[in-house]
């Protein structure tokens, strides 16, 4: 079973503001496999940070992945999806619920928060999504 690491980020100029998702995925060897940047449009940071897990999850289903490493820098987003966090928030439950329902066509996730200087090319990738109000997805052989 190949583990992919998936790095994730919602990006937003305002909150809410106009917003854009980044994804980057890498093999067990550390090459890129795809990027992804998606203009969002208006929506909060927190939105944008579960559109980037749920665009990502997407992806790896289209792509035949099953066991997945994802990496966000949104404590808020990875707790949540852990279980250590409830979900309070109307907007964020239905997102939080469409995640978890995507979720479950793997066979093994992991969800892990790690720092903003460990998810720099993600946050490139939504940001420039949101520069541009546009973003398309960028597949690597």
């Amino acid at each position: 079973m190949s583990k992919t690491k998936i790095y994730i980020d919602g990006a937003c100029i305002g909150n809410p503001g106009k917003s854009g998702a980044g994804v980057v995925f890498y093999n067990e060897k550390g090459q890129q496999l795809c990027e992804l940047s998606h203009y969002l449009g208006e929506a909060t940071n927190n939105i944008a940070e579960y559109q980037s897990l749920i665009l990502a999850l997407k992806k790896a289903m289209e792509i035949g992945l099953d066991n997945l490493f994802i990496y966000t820098d949104s404590e808020l987003i990875a707790r949540q999806i852990n279980g250590f966090y409830k979900v309070r928030d109307k907007k964020l439950k239905l997102l939080y619920k469409k995640a978890m329902e995507l979720l479950t066509n793997f066979k093994s996730v992991r969800v892990r928060h790690i720092s903003r200087d460990e998810n720099k090319y993600a946050d490139r990738l939504a940001m420039q999504a949101v520069k541009k109000e546009k973003g398309d997805a960028s597949i690597f052989a």
